[in-house]
């Protein structure tokens, strides 16, 4: 007869969960992302153009789609609205908010570069990973390589961009990070099972 965890002579019961001390073989990686310089940006459409020449990366008009140039990318989040994100980490001089200073155009940058931070998800079971708190669509065919939205992950807001196909950057208030990166370790969990 198998063992169901019961304790007859004590009196009482107790169970044994059948998954105790598995944790299966990761189907995804999840790695903090280096320091990054981030601007939030805001823009009327007609100075998009100029303000893209100065930045260096064309800012996308259409919904859940970004682009990338010069160590650049942005994030499209609304009609007016972007995330751009700078390599070479948040100490290097603030060159997103200069570059969009001599743009020479109306328009609205905050530098949000301490209030985010990065987790980057990859692997075969990545997108169920994210899954596991996160509503989002992520099927290639509805969200395909470079799409990106304003989400949310369990209970927080999370900027969701997809890099490759198994591969994801998720941007989250540094806050939030240590519970996002917890509920995305639990769905990289059940993603091997």
């Amino acid at each position: 007869m198998a063992d169901s965890g019961a304790d007859f002579r004590s009196g009482t019961a107790s169970r044994t969960l059948p998954l105790a001390g598995h944790h299966g073989s990761h189907n995804a990686t999840l790695t903090v992302a280096p320091s990054a310089e981030r601007i939030s940006l805001r823009v009327r459409a007609e100075e998009v153009a100029a303000l893209s020449g100065a930045l260096g990366v064309d800012l996308p008009v259409r919904p859940k789609t970004s682009a990338s140039a010069n160590g650049r990318t942005a994030l499209w989040l609304g009609p007016d609205e972007w995330l751009v994100i700078g390599d070479g980490g948040s100490d290097v001089g603030n060159s997103l908010m200069q570059a969009a200073k001599n743009s020479g155009v109306l328009h609205s940058a905050t530098d949000v570069s301490h209030r985010n931070t990065a987790i980057l998800v990859s692997g075969p079971g990545a997108a169920a990973a994210i899954n596991a708190g996160c509503p989002q669509d992520l099927s290639l065919k509805v969200f395909p390589v470079g799409a990106c939205s304003r989400t949310i992950l369990g209970k927080v807001e999370i900027v969701l961009l997809r890099t490759a196909q198994d591969a994801f950057r998720v941007e989250v208030w540094r806050s939030f990070s240590r519970y996002a990166f917890g509920l995305l370790s639990e769905g990289a969990q059940d993603a091997a099972l």
